[in-house]
């Protein structure tokens, strides 16, 4: 049986992707290989900014040199928005976009030669050409063939088996898709209006996890919160709250951690869980997307809060999860028409807010969106957005360490995870709080443990270093 590599870029619902794709084809026997061997090389793209994509052309260049053999795989978003882009470059076999994304694995196992693949229905763009039947020498020419409509009939994943291994704590997305057209995002173009999968799917996914010994699982979708609104009808509601009191009470898993949620998803149901579970089995830890503390911006961007909101969740989930409480958020630099006074603005309200650590971006146009248009008007200057991040990099650098020494001598709950070689070579093990704190671990311990580390030191880096916490730690 051939091989196959999976490289993923962007968000955590990507990888998610990424993970299924890959356990579909490991049950179907292809073997996980290097990039150098493998004979399909699957490249899961990102498209949120140009700089995703220029990354994503890249690796695909690295690949072909590295293997000219391999037949390459596009899929992810940037498949789905420039789909002829893609398949016009070099040793790629097939591009199939984030629409017809629940065929990867048998589009790859085709090109591998693994198995006869039944063609799904003619989607709306049509194929360049046929799939390469399954047997094709490697050597034959791989023309690209098209796999990408917009009518996201067939992007779910559904059921591709979860369970520890490469990703201690893999991603379960649950949901895919966006309606909230925000100006200055691709996203609803490339993954399509909100679906969620279904209850009973989510419940057996996460039992068949906890029963392969999985212990830390973490929810993720493109818009998390918007889960089963699509279900809900008359007196029939389902909420993202509901779910999560649901897997509690049906599943024995450890731990449950929520991916990025917007502000105003984080409805009082939500809330009231982390102060119900928080610490214990549903991790302390938020992560808001903000992207800008300057209520004139967010209206440009036709977020759907304003400042004032989002700083209500936060005191909400705090009083909520307590002081342990770690609290993210992603923040943009060089919106079109963004003023000094609007970026004074947003300093001002990230740091009055107790964040533990921020997700920085410049502002990137993508064609096709509301934002192409507004910066084709309006843009900041490259050299004026440069200064704006090197600020907001400052302060997240200061934000992370405050946060980070807050914790100087504490017992908190944590995870081991697979440990890279220079954390090895150091005699130390990689782990996770359960409050979003990488530490590092003294001694060498398998990945996959819950215990209580206690913190011993935070230098000025804001690197934690801890051993396994004692009777006698507080």
């Amino acid at each position: 049986m051939a091989g196959f590599f999976i490289e993923n870029f962007g968000c955590r619902a990507a990888r998610a992707d990424g993970e299924a794709v890959g356990a579909r084809l490991r049950l179907a026997g292809l073997r996980e290989e290097t990039v150098r061997e493998a004979a399909v090389v699957v490249v899961n793209t990102c498209s949120v900014t140009a700089e995703a994509d220029r990354a994503a052309r890249a690796f695909i260049r690295r690949a072909r040199r590295k293997n000219p053999g391999a037949r390459i795989v596009i899929t992810g978003c940037y498949a789905q928005r420039a789909p002829h882009e893609l398949a016009a470059m070099a040793g790629v076999a097939a591009v199939v976009g984030n629409s017809y994304k629940a065929f990867a694995p048998e589009i790859i196992l085709s090109l591998a030669g693994g198995a006869t693949h039944s063609a799904p229905a003619a989607p709306l763009l049509v194929p360049v050409n046929s799939l390469l039947p399954a047997g094709t020498p490697r050597a034959a020419p791989a023309r690209a063939s098209i796999w990408a409509d917009d009518r996201f009939a067939h992007s779910f994943l559904e059921d591709a088996p979860l369970m520890p291994g490469a990703q201690t704590r893999p991603n379960l997305k649950i949901q895919e898709g966006c309606a909230n057209r925000c100006t200055f995002c691709i996203i609803p173009f490339t993954r399509g209006l909100s679906r969620s999968l279904p209850a009973a799917r989510v419940v057996r996914q996460v039992a068949s996890f906890v029963a392969s010994g999985g212990k830390e699982l973490v929810l993720s979708g493109i818009n998390l919160g918007r889960w089963g609104r699509d279900f809900s009808s008359g007196l029939r509601q389902e909420s993202l709250a509901g779910l999560v009191r649901l897997i509690l009470e049906q599943t024995a898993l450890p731990r449950l951690r929520l991916s990025s949620i917007e502000p105003m998803d984080w409805d009082d149901e939500l809330i009231s869980l982390l102060c119900e579970h928080g610490g214990r089995r549903l991790a302390r830890h938020a992560h808001l997307p903000l992207q800008s503390g300057s209520d004139a911006v967010l209206r440009r961007m036709h977020r759907r809060y304003r400042p004032w909101h989002y700083a209500g969740k936060v005191s909400a989930l705090q009083r909520a999860a307590g002081s342990d409480l770690t609290l993210g958020a992603d923040v943009m630099a060089g919106f079109p028409g963004e003023t000094d006074r609007e970026f004074e603005e947003t300093l001002a309200f990230v740091g009055a807010l107790p964040f533990g650590y921020l997700h920085l971006f410049p502002f990137s146009p993508r064609p096709g969106t509301p934002g192409w248009a507004l910066h084709a008007a309006s843009p900041v200057p490259a050299a004026v957005v440069e200064e704006r991040m090197s600020a907001l990099r400052v302060l997240a650098a200061e934000k992370t360490h405050a946060h980070r020494t807050r914790f100087a001598g504490r017992t908190l709950p944590a995870i081991t995870l697979h440990t890279p070689d220079s954390f090895a070579a150091r005699g130390r093990t990689a782990a996770l709080t359960d409050n979003f704190l990488p530490v590092e671990l003294g001694g060498h311990l398998a990945a996959n443990q819950l215990l209580d580390i206690h913190v011993t030191e935070i230098d000025a880096n804001a690197t934690i270093a801890c051993r396994k916490a004692d009777p006698n730690d507080s």
